[in-house]
């Protein structure tokens, strides 16, 4: 799990670097997984002090109170201090959110203002969108924000972001992957400020992923020298294309989950654009030559000339 100062650094690097806005949404949510909720969070530092704050907030549902409680070491009891929490990883903060909250923190990176307290809100101000409507209309490659619809009420009951293909992160207990399939997701709407030309080209892709994304990510496995099987690069995310994207991950401090995300693929690229093709020398004898003929062919091919004398 990253720390919430390694998010912050990371996202003055993506914008030096040039990145759209919603390369850097998606890199920055993929970044903050495993990140916790808390009920009307949006964005404060993970410390005891914060969680006692919202848990004590009389507008709290008394399920999410008791949760707020029960996955904090201090406050349920269990440890004086924050060290050795997972929220609290090698001794830095994390920050916590719930799900509109989150959806705020990493639009407001970028310069975009997501109005509305909470999903039902955010998701009635026209001003937000620049285009909304049914999750059957959504472009499968758009970065905006989905959200569940409640018919019983009336209301949007969760909302998440679309990172491209069917893929959601979201914040539901902690920031989690998921995907559109998984049910229950019912609406679309993109941000203004988020322009088509912006959206990431790659795909998220996984065991069981086939196609040019597999095949490219397959390319840079082998050219950095990890095996991914005995079928080489053929398009198909298997076993040893996965146990590859593991190992890879693991040598750059990414979670090792075997997903190929958007940090996942700079990680990737980065690693094959520092990788210098290795300098070889040889020695060649040829025996019975005069110094002028020697000096000749070296002159003609580069390197140096040496006598042995027999």
């Amino acid at each position: 799990m990253n720390s919430a100062a390694y998010v912050d650094n990371m996202i003055d690097n993506w914008k030096t670097m040039g990145l759209s806005r919603a390369e850097i949404i998606v890199l920055q949510a993929e970044a903050m997984l495993g990140w916790p909720y808390v009920w009307g969070a949006s964005g404060q530092d993970c410390t005891p002090d914060k969680r006692r704050y919202f848990m004590n907030r009389s507008s709290i549902p008394s399920g999410d109170k008791e949760n707020v409680k029960k996955r904090c070491q201090v406050l349920n009891g269990s440890a004086s201090g924050c060290s050795g929490c997972k929220f609290y990883p090698g001794g830095a903060r994390t920050r916590i959110q719930d799900c509109q909250g989150f959806e705020k923190e990493i639009h407001q990176k970028v310069g975009i203002t997501l109005k509305g307290g909470g999903a039902t809100s955010m998701w009635n101000d026209n001003s937000n969108w620049s285009v909304k409507g049914p999750i059957s209309e959504m472009p499968s490659g758009a970065v905006c924000l989905v959200f569940k619809h409640i018919s019983s009420t009336g209301k949007m009951d969760h909302v998440g972001q679309h990172i491209g293909g069917g893929n959601i992160i979201h914040c539901s207990g902690t920031v989690k992957r998921g995907k559109i399939t998984d049910g229950g997701w019912t609406h679309y709407a993109i941000p203004k400020g988020l322009e088509e030309s912006e959206m990431p080209t790659r795909q998220m892709i996984r065991r069981g992923s086939r196609g040019e994304d597999v095949l490219y990510v397959q390319d840079l496995l082998q050219a950095l020298g990890y095996d991914i099987g005995a079928s080489g690069a053929d398009g198909i995310f298997g076993k040893d294309t996965e146990k590859a994207v593991k190992a890879f991950q693991t040598s750059c401090g990414l979670t090792a989950d075997g997903i190929v995300g958007q940090m996942t693929y700079a990680a990737l690229e980065k690693a094959a654009e520092d990788l210098s093709p290795a300098v070889r020398t040889y020695t060649v004898t040829i025996r019975g030559l005069t110094k002028e003929q020697a000096d000749e062919i070296a002159g003609k091919y580069g390197g140096e000339v040496t006598e042995d004398k027999i």
